[in-house]
């Protein structure tokens, strides 16, 4: 985790979880995690079976100079990378992983802008498909972030995060199978080849365009 909010916002979430693979939408105190505020976020599944932003921080939506509220998350992914987006909420919200995501956000005049974003299952009416929590800030901020609003996203890197060692490798293999970017498959079955990479000094495995890091127990 490499921005102090994603790390303020996981800390926060894995200590009021206690033994619970999740914590309750109702146990979160917004002044505990005042400092993140403005990058954190909250998703639920919306009509379409998909998830929009219930809640957005202040800077996140300055950075896509837009309120976000009521807008669609799965709708913000390139449609490449929808496959492997859908495959990730559900590592979170079935299998209650911790999902930390690298993507590159271009702008309409082709300026680009990296962002980490963490996704974390939230437990609402008993159940934790419904809700997420979540923060999302950019690496860099360069001087035209909040005036050049973000049009399109790209992952350039997962890490699939089991706080209780829950075994993490089928579910990275499905991401990472679901990443079709300019590669072909023979079959839908067929795992894309794993390249042997290093990311940020951590040992990982690329597919495609796509940097899973290993280690990722916690």
């Amino acid at each position: 985790m490499q921005k102090t909010s994603t790390r303020t916002l996981y800390d926060y979430w894995n200590s009021i979880r206690g033994a619970r693979s999740a914590p309750d939408r109702k146990d979160i105190d917004p002044t505990r995690i005042r400092d993140a505020l403005a990058n954190t976020f909250i998703l639920e599944l919306d009509e379409s079976d998909k998830f929009s932003f219930r809640l957005a921080g202040s800077h996140l939506c300055t950075s896509y100079c837009r309120e976000l509220k009521g807008r669609s998350f799965s709708a913000l992914w390139h449609e490449r990378d929808n496959d492997a987006m859908e495959t990730l909420l559900r590592a979170v919200t079935e299998d209650h992983a911790v999902a930390l995501v690298t993507f590159q956000g271009t702008t309409a005049l082709h300026t680009k802008v990296s962002f980490e974003t963490i996704l974390m299952p939230l437990r609402h009416n008993g159940s934790t498909h419904t809700r997420l929590l979540g923060a999302m800030t950019a690496l860099e901020e360069p001087y035209w972030l909040g005036v050049q609003p973000i049009l399109e996203q790209r992952i350039t890197g997962l890490r699939l995060i089991w706080p209780d060692d829950v075994a993490m490798e089928d579910s990275v293999r499905e991401v990472a199978t679901n990443v079709v970017n300019d590669v072909s498959f023979s079959s839908a079955a067929t795992a894309p080849l794993a390249i042997p990479a290093v990311v940020y000094g951590r040992t990982a495995r690329r597919y495609a365009h796509l940097a899973v890091i290993d280690g990722g127990r916690q």
